[in-house]
């Protein structure tokens, strides 16, 4: 069989949506205290390691095929993708494994600057294999929200194009509960150093979000109206969260902010992906507009209900998730001149069906994860010690540091000015008085003054 340009689309969309976990990791390791960007952006990679290898051997199994009651696929059935060799198949296989890698990434960033490594490399597989496996069959699968299933034949068809439930609702629940789990961080909503350390992180990495996000709305296109439908309203929604998030931040705080500009996006990213594909550009604007305001407010609430959502997953990601899926009860597009949301005549029906499935979506991923969450806090804690987030997890767990402020500082020779000898970095401030000013090292930075 030829590749044909669906395949060769297929495969960029998968390249672009797996770009989006290093992006993510950027992002969040923005976002961030300096002495934790490297752990941050670890907990990233090391989700696309883990799930990468479970979806190859039981994972994309358990999205697929018969299933068991309608929940989730045989993991065996194709373990190993053994039976995908020689089809064509193995090119969706590994575009859905994209999706599964960056939705559990998403989750990390509710638990920054104090969750242990090794904690977080257990919950990745078992959360995946419990949570996200099932959810992702039932609504794409063949399962219980699928066409045919038992949930649709009672409340309807689902609409979930590219994972407003699956990916959004489900990381965004996830993160709320772990949160809870894990507990705040020391010093939370009290510590001026726990403000993001590096803006133009946070800004690379929602770029690149935006540009992947273009192959993780667009890569199940099946004709060509269908795709530029999805790429404007991939390209118009997080424009427009984008400048409802300025206004609202404008208005709530006096300034529109870089890391508002990020976040707006991202939101009206998040908005988007279930109804890339059945709502109009118009529509989307409005979407977008809504979510970006909303989720503006959302992350602020952290702080008066003193849940330490340390990046806004549960603002943004569950947020902007529920509103972009129950959205589609009123915004949804006609199919056919039948059905639709409320506001194009289709009546309540849609909205029944978007409903049932966040609740549903709800209900699993944070039962799920409550349960996988305190059974690993239970045993191996998944919280650093308190001297260890002090002094940074990225030292604690990994032995490294993002930057090397001393020897930034050491090595430094401005308008070629002689190097000082190298006790003269030691000298008291009143020896260091006494060396004449041409021959002084710069001062080093306090580390810590880069919390």
């Amino acid at each position: 069989m030829e590749i044909s340009a669906q395949h060769v689309w297929l495969m960029i969309s998968a390249a672009m949506v797996l770009l989006m976990t290093p992006g993510l990791g950027l992002f969040y390791g923005g976002m961030t205290r300096a002495k934790a960007a490297l752990n941050m952006i670890m907990m990233s990679f090391i989700s696309a390691g883990i799930v990468g290898v479970i979806w190859v051997l039981w994972g994309y199994s358990m999205t697929t095929g018969d299933g068991v009651l309608g929940i989730f696929g045989n993991p065996f059935a194709n373990f190993g993708l053994q039976n995908l060799m020689g089809s064509p198949d193995l090119i969706k296989a590994g575009y859905s494994a994209t999706f599964a890698i960056i939705t559990v990434a998403l989750i990390s960033g509710a638990i920054a600057d104090r969750a242990k490594f090794g904690a977080w490399a257990l919950f990745v597989p078992i959360w995946i294999t419990v949570v996200y496996c099932p959810l992702a069959y039932m609504i794409w699968g063949g399962g219980l929200m699928s066409a045919g299933g038992a949930v649709t034949a009672v409340f309807g068809q689902v609409i979930d194009f590219a994972g407003g439930a699956v990916v959004e609702i489900s990381s965004g629940t996830a993160a709320l509960v772990l949160a809870v789990i894990v507990g705040q961080r020391h010093g939370f909503a009290k510590d001026p150093n726990h403000r993001p350390h590096n803006i133009p992180f946070i800004m690379l990495g929602a770029a690149i979000l935006w540009f992947g996000w273009f192959g993780f709305n667009g890569g199940a296109a099946t004709s060509a109206q269908q795709a530029g439908l999805i790429w404007i309203n991939t390209l118009v929604t997080p424009a427009a969260a984008m400048l409802s998030w300025l206004v609202t931040e404008k208005i709530r705080h006096g300034h529109p902010t870089s890391l508002g500009a990020a976040s707006g996006v991202v939101a009206g990213l998040v908005a988007i992906t279930p109804s890339c594909a059945n709502i109009s550009p118009v529509a989307a604007i409005g979407l977008g507009l809504v979510a970006g305001a909303a989720c503006a407010v959302f992350v602020d609430l952290k702080y008066r209900f003193g849940l330490d959502d340390s990046l806004d997953v549960v603002g943004v990601h569950l947020g902007a998730g529920l509103i972009g899926t129950l959205a589609l009860g009123f915004i949804a597009l006609p199919v056919d001149g039948q059905g639709g949301g409320l506001f194009y005549g289709g009546g309540v029906q849609q909205l029944i069906a978007q409903t049932v499935a966040v609740v549903i979506t709800l209900l699993l991923s944070g039962i799920g994860t409550l349960v996988i969450g305190r059974a690993i806090n239970k045993t191996i804690g998944f919280r650093v010690s308190r001297e260890a987030e002090t002094a940074g997890v990225d030292l604690a767990e990994h032995a490294e540091s993002a930057y090397a402020f001393g020897e930034i500082g050491g090595g430094f020779r401005p308008l070629n000015h002689a190097v000082p000898n190298a006790a003269a970095a030691t000298h008291s401030p009143a020896e260091f008085a006494s060396v004449p000013s041409e021959s002084r090292p710069p001062r080093r930075a306090k580390e810590d003054s880069f919390a």
